[in-house]
């Protein structure tokens, strides 16, 4: 089954994981999935320092920027800027439950207030002619009901949107660490079926808990796309069957050690830019996961990687000592 424009295969945005190096890492691995920034909140792109936030190499392509925030003329400023630095989509998070975002009213939150996401989402849409599209959870603390969701979803609806991403578990906002909103709160996928089946003019991608190519064609039975978050980082090489799988392309399936040499160049070049090997080392840990010697690709990296001065003889260095 080949995924068409009809349907997605994304990447989730994820806070210190989703970087640049991150995002053209991945993308040696598959040409087609969605590539999405993490968030980056409206006042860091207003007052901050857009080059280091927005900047992404075009081999990233397609990529979409994820915007945290809840004023829509911010919001809308921002999704402009995304829009001129060549993003393919913006989309407005409104399931991150940390409390540092809930203290500037954005994220997980936001989901108490329906028609201000409406409002937001229908300013950034008036803003830019690329797709705009949300993120959220299935619901928030005790507000968790089917009811409550589909009128969050029906009211959102009305600013144009057509693209929802649903992580399947409802969010804490008192009492759970993001690391424990990932694990605690149930996976719900049948909520998110069902929006599927009501909303039947929507775009519904399901994320949450997904771990094999298996279970990615399983959802694509019922939803329009899937997202996938933590196994993605923490074993990118279960990523390299998606364009053949999903995508209907005959390209040989690279080896790891084919996707790590391909990688050296980049590397080279932003160390460089004065670029430590460290920011970008970090994301090739789960290269090498589940065969034999990848606990030691992954010592050896985290003890030297982070030295002054470390090169990428650092990573040949890791290599070798893989296959002892």
């Amino acid at each position: 089954m080949a995924i068409g424009s009809s349907r997605r295969f994304s990447i989730a945005p994820m806070m210190d994981c989703t970087d640049r190096h991150e995002r053209y890492f991945l993308r040696l691995i598959s040409r087609r999935v969605l590539l999405y920034t993490e968030m980056v909140a409206t006042g860091a792109i207003i007052h901050g320092d857009r080059a280091r936030l927005l900047a992404f190499d075009a081999f990233e392509h397609p990529i979409a920027l994820q915007l945290g925030g809840s004023d829509p003329a911010d919001l809308a400023l921002c999704a402009k800027v995304g829009e001129d630095w060549g993003y393919d989509e913006v989309n407005l998070n409104v399931g991150c439950p940390s409390d540092r975002v809930q203290s500037g009213r954005f994220g997980a939150c936001l989901m108490k207030e329906p028609e201000r996401v409406r409002d937001c989402i229908s300013a950034m849409r008036d803003a830019v002619q690329i797709p705009v599209t949300v993120k959220t959870r299935i619901g928030v603390d005790d507000r968790d009901s089917y009811e409550e969701l589909a009128r969050f979803v029906e009211t959102v609806a009305e600013s144009g949107c057509v693209v929802f991403a649903f992580h399947a578990r409802k969010a804490w906002l008192r009492g759970l660490s993001p690391k424990k909103n990932r694990e605690v709160p149930p996976l719900c996928y049948d909520v998110v079926y069902r929006i599927r089946r009501d909303f039947s003019d929507l775009k519904v991608v399901i994320n949450g808990g997904i771990t094999s190519l298996d279970e990615v064609a399983a959802h694509l039975a019922h939803v329009d796309g899937v997202m996938v978050g933590r196994e993605a980082y923490s074993n990118p090489y279960f990523l390299s069957d998606v364009d053949r799988r999903f995508f209907g392309e005959a390209r040989p399936i690279p080896s790891r050690h084919e996707i790590l040499q391909a990688f050296l160049p980049y590397v080279s070049a932003q160390l460089a830019r004065g670029v430590r090997l460290h920011h970008i080392a970090r994301h090739l840990t789960g290269l090498f996961a589940g065969v034999p010697g990848a606990k030691t690709w992954r010592r050896y990296i985290g003890e030297n990687a982070g030295k002054t001065g470390a090169e990428i003889d650092v990573l040949e260095a890791a290599t070798r000592a893989l296959h002892r």
